[in-house]
């Protein structure tokens, strides 16, 4: 696991149950799955970036790479990227596929993670 801030970071199928899973129970992650390749995903992710940002810690960012982790998008049955997906309590609660703007993004989190 990489780390670029202590709110962002990689997540791999090895991490995943404990960092998002369990991880849910403190705070709601915000899991990117991504590929190299997908140009809206190379668009997507500097904007959830800056959004769990502005959340200083309530939020947490969880980015996977799709193509080194595709157990994990099956399991989740994805069918494309980026998708996002939102973890509260240790339950997917939510979630969403494509490039989406930031109040988009700001009204998930805010929704299925029931942020104050």
């Amino acid at each position: 696991m990489k780390s670029h801030d202590s709110w962002i970071i990689d997540v791999t199928e090895t991490d995943f149950t404990a960092q998002v899973v369990e991880g849910s129970q403190q705070r709601p992650v915000l899991v990117d799955f991504w590929a190299e390749w997908c140009g809206p995903c190379r668009a997507l992710t500097p904007l959830l970036e800056r959004v769990v940002l502005s959340y200083h810690g309530r939020v947490l960012l969880a980015k996977v790479e799709a193509d080194e982790n595709m157990r994990l998008a099956g399991l989740y049955r994805l069918r494309g990227f980026p998708t996002c997906l939102l973890f509260r309590d240790g339950e997917m609660v939510g979630h969403f596929s494509g490039m989406r703007p930031e109040h988009f993004v700001r009204d998930f989190i805010e929704t299925h993670g029931r942020l104050p």
